[in-house]
């Protein structure tokens, strides 16, 4: 039997972070220049159900029952087979590889488990649908994010730009002029998860005030989307900055990252902000074609470790 393999995406969020698990919309974008690959073969030599896990990036090599049973890899594996009420999975060997940085607001962890949830069902003969796959990767987030919004593993499933809302059905959109985001990496490693539970306690501390900031974030969203669907890249850039004006207030920025926007926006960004949890990973800059080069020499000058020039337009990507 073949190798059974799924590439999927990375993601950022354009506008909207935060303000989104608390029910306001958000929109994020699927980057393609960093990806997560899942890759199944049967090893029908081996001792019967035996499962190798192996995944170079995160020093991993082990079968599946050595792994805890809260282990978001062996997690994702029993969550497929119950679903396709599958007792005994065949012998095989699962690799994992991905170029998506860890704890940088680039989905690594959703993207991880929706290549393995594509592959595995797969494998067992029952590819799952989208929605399928969207709903077990959220399930996985629950473990990498405690209270996730549902937001990457929803943008990486689909592979598309979403406007997205907490228990809401998905809307995907069409990108009415395309648009390069340079991403620029602070190299400091933020896991969303601390972020989002600093902002909840600040949230109970004082929900009149936090309210206030999440309708702001959330009128900007609406904006933001209206601006990509009618091609107004440069009020796109506006509502960017501005979100980021907000998301300081909440204190997820940093000083790192308001440097690095600052820097980009000096250079002839359009629009800068941090993107995802804050307090570090990356930072997002709306870009041109004629200042993409500059904006990312800026911001490297500055010491970001890894730029990367991703467009953005409505097509999904066709992975093998």
């Amino acid at each position: 039997m073949p190798a059974i393999a799924t590439t999927v995406p990375g993601k950022i969020i354009l506008v909207g972070e935060h303000a989104v698990v608390y029910g306001r919309p958000a929109i994020a974008v699927p980057v393609m220049q960093v990806q997560a690959r899942a890759a199944i073969t049967a090893n029908p030599r081996a001792k019967p159900g035996t499962i190798r896990i192996q995944s170079a990036n995160i020093g991993l090599e082990t079968i599946l029952d050595e792994l805890s049973e809260e282990h978001p890899i062996r997690k994702t594996i029993t969550s497929v087979a119950d679903a396709l009420h599958v007792d005994h999975i065949p012998a095989c060997t699962i690799r994992l590889i991905s170029t998506i940085p860890v704890a940088s607001g680039l989905g690594s962890g959703a993207a991880i488990a929706v290549a393995l949830i594509r592959s595995l069902s797969a494998f067992l003969g029952h590819p799952f649908s989208d929605d399928q796959v969207n709903a077990l990767a959220f399930e996985i987030e629950k473990i990498h994010h405690l209270t996730p919004s549902g937001l990457d593993n929803t943008v990486i499933t689909y592979a598309k730009p979403v406007y997205f809302i907490k228990d809401q059905p998905l809307e995907t959109f069409q990108v009415g002029k395309p648009f390069l985001i340079a991403i620029g990496d602070t190299r400091i490693s933020s896991p969303t998860a601390l972020a989002v539970a600093e902002v909840h306690r600040s949230w109970k501390a004082d929900k009149a005030f936090y309210e206030r900031v999440f309708d702001s974030i959330g009128g900007i969203v609406i904006k933001a989307r209206q601006a990509i669907e009618s091609g107004d890249i440069e009020l796109l850039g506006l509502l960017m900055n501005e979100n980021h004006e907000w998301l300081r207030r909440i204190n997820v920025s940093s000083p790192d990252l308001d440097h690095l926007v600052s820097v980009a926006r000096m250079a002839g960004a359009l629009g800068a902000k941090l993107s995802g949890g804050g307090r570090g990973g990356n930072m997002i800059a709306l870009v041109t074609p004629e200042n993409a080069e500059r904006v990312a020499q800026a911001l490297r000058t500055e010491g970001v470790m890894r730029t990367i020039l991703t467009k953005i337009d409505s097509t999904r990507p066709l992975f093998e």
